[in-house]
């Protein structure tokens, strides 16, 4: 089952219809779609399929011969070619008939294995692109390599692309489609447990209720997700044992670098360079106070969801479920599934800001969007803002995002006000996103400042974004 990327079919559909040449690189992590969106874009056109495999070059020229052999007609019927250059030439120039597609999906196998490889593509575009309509389609999970050996001004293939693009994992309100049965606050909790990578999201099932699909999902050892980021990371990384060491450390709370260092036992170079690599990976982030650059406050989060709900529950609970204490372990973990769940929130109520903007419907034009925290130089209490974004030195948006079960008051407005006088903007404008409402004094206290948007969840879904 396919769901969404509408715009992402409409950018490669509109790459097809051209009548000359055109190159697109495609990568983004596992898991995230990419293949999914390939063979939704293929059906019903001329095209070829080659996914390579982490072999040796004469295995991967076979399969790319059969899948020619398979997909092209008129082929030389059970040929196998001799080289990848002469498989290739066969394509360019039956593309100079017709409009064809060819997708080598994990590129970087099939590189490895045959190091001429881009050179001949250098080689093929150069002499075909004025008269070849083929459509190429290089894919890959490793975005290091991707970035570093196909995009990069070092490349053969540099200057030979016609598009490029990232693959992301689709936001929530894009994921809320897997599971449309789910009331809404099902539907963020579910979020929270998969994020937004397309594989993890359809092991939902919203014929279930949230309990039985966490339960399955995760609390049951022969699942699918179970040992899911562990087994990632062995295929990203050398000594996964301290990258998980890291990413625990991390998910229950240690976000600087020394506690991170002393959560685990290693040094602060070793645990640097170490987040540096899950920071390539796009795993981890780098976060500092919106609007600062001092490296002193640095903290480190987990970006993915399911990563992020893993880390967070799962190694402390190992042994209960590895007993088939299931019952149990979700005892452990919905105590704390609402606190888990505001980190959930305050990523939904960014993605409803974006949304906003992109739909015109903003009172402030920000290019970005983050946390702020810092000291009141007059209490010398630490302080926090959950979102902030300026439109210049002038303008910006403060937000405070409440995941509780009771209306939020206007004692929450009156601090974020305070708050957000500790940053220099002149002009500001609120937005508070309540899981369950507002109280009659904090809707009378936002009509009377008239600079307020007052959010409850459920009216995200109701609201055009």
């Amino acid at each position: 089952m396919f769901i969404g990327r509408k715009q992402e079919l409409q950018v490669f559909d509109r790459l097809y219809r051209t009548d000359h040449f055109e190159c697109m690189v495609l990568y983004g992590r596992r898991r995230v779609g990419k293949t999914a969106l390939l063979r939704t874009f293929i059906e019903g056109k001329a095209a070829i399929y080659f996914a390579g495999v982490e072999s040796n070059e004469r295995q991967n020229l076979e399969n790319f011969s059969r899948a020619i052999l398979e997909s092209v007609k008129g082929s030389p019927a059970g040929a196998t070619f001799t080289s990848f250059q002469s498989g290739l030439e066969f394509v360019f120039q039956r593309a100079e008939q017709e409009r064809m597609v060819l997708i080598i999906d994990e590129y970087p196998y099939v590189a490895r294995s045959s190091p001429s490889l881009a050179s001949t593509l250098q080689v093929l575009i150069d002499n075909y692109r004025d008269r070849s309509r083929l459509k190429l389609i290089l894919c890959g999970s490793s975005m290091s390599y991707m970035e570093d050996e196909v995009l990069a001004y070092k490349s053969p293939l540099y200057g030979r692309g016609t598009a490029q693009m990232k693959l992301e994992p689709v936001d929530f309100f894009e994921a809320c489609a897997f599971f449309p049965h789910f009331a809404a606050e099902d539907k963020a909790i579910a979020y929270g447990l998969a994020g937004g990578t397309p594989q993890y999201l359809l092991q939902i099932d919203d014929q279930l209720s949230v309990e039985e699909n966490l339960k399955r999902m995760y609390l049951d050892p022969s699942s699918f997700l179970f040992e899911e980021p562990v087994n990632l990371l062995k295929q990203e990384v050398r000594e996964p044992a301290i990258y998980n060491a890291i990413m625990t450390a991390v998910a229950n709370g240690a976000n600087r670098l020394g506690e991170i260092a002393d959560r685990i036992g290693e040094e602060t170079n070793t645990c640097s360079t170490y987040l540096k690599n899950m920071i390539a990976l796009e795993i981890i982030e780098k976060e500092t106070p919106y609007g600062e650059k001092a490296a002193k406050k640095t903290l480190y989060r987990i970006v993915d969801p399911m990563f992020y709900f893993w880390y967070h529950f799962i190694p402390e609970n190992s042994s209960l479920i590895a007993r088939g204490a299931a019952e149990l372990a979700y005892q452990r973990i919905s105590s704390q599934l609402n606190d888990y769940m505001g980190h959930i929130f305050e990523e939904i109520c960014k993605q409803y800001l974006w949304r906003q903007l992109l739909a015109g419907q903003s009172p402030v034009l920000f290019v970005s969007l983050g946390r702020w925290w810092g000291s009141d130089p007059v209490t010398r209490r630490q302080e926090e803002i959950d979102i902030v974004g300026a439109q210049d030195k002038d303008v910006a948006l403060f937000a405070e995002c409440k995941w509780r079960n009771e209306l939020t008051d206007a004692g929450v407005l009156t601090t974020l006000v305070r708050r957000s006088r500790l940053l220099p903007y002149s002009k500001a404008y609120y937005y508070l996103f309540s899981k369950s409402g507002f109280t009659e004094g904090c809707i009378r206290m936002a009509d009377e400042l008239g600079n307020v948007t007052l959010v409850s969840f459920p009216e995200m879904f109701g609201k055009e974004v």
